[in-house]
């Protein structure tokens, strides 16, 4: 069952599968590297931070690329490695005029709880994964080059 939080709807692992196979499209927020290494079946990469140097910092394009490969009233769930990024990301959205969003609960990964004890993201609940290069239409870089002018990124 979806959680309702002050922005946000949660979706467990399960239910952003069954909303995946209803026409949901998953958009992972992670970093370019951790996207390649393993995501959920025909995922979208639209990166929430970019890797400079040894550091994660803020994608300066990231409005701007979701703006033009989204519509706002697409069905979209957000997901990242344990959440964090997906809600600040979905935030954004929301006062971007995004109307149906929806936060993949403990990300890909997971999270912990305040215990230690692990709280099951996508990866451990048992789904699909998709591992190696993403197709063009799935990679941060593909959706630049079809969606902004001279496919220029941030």
């Amino acid at each position: 069952m979806a959680v309702l939080t002050v922005s946000n709807v949660l979706v467990s692992p399960g239910e952003a599968q069954e909303l995946l196979e209803q026409g949901y499209t998953y958009v992972d927020v992670r970093s370019e590297l951790e996207f390649a290494l393993a995501r959920p079946p025909r995922a979208c990469n639209v990166p929430w931070q970019r890797v400079l140097g040894d550091r994660l910092v803020q994608n300066s394009e990231f409005a701007r690329v979701m703006r033009a490969a989204f519509r706002t009233t697409d069905p979209l769930i957000v997901g990242c490695r344990s959440g964090s990024r997906a809600r600040a990301a979905s935030e954004e959205l929301r006062a971007l005029g995004f109307e149906r969003l929806l936060q993949l609960r403990h990300g890909f990964e997971g999270a912990r709880d305040d215990f230690g004890r692990r709280l099951p993201g996508w990866i451990h609940s048992g789904l699909g994964v998709e591992t190696g290069p993403p197709a063009p239409e799935q990679s941060y870089v593909g959706l630049c080059a079809r969606y902004l002018p001279d496919g220029e990124q941030g």
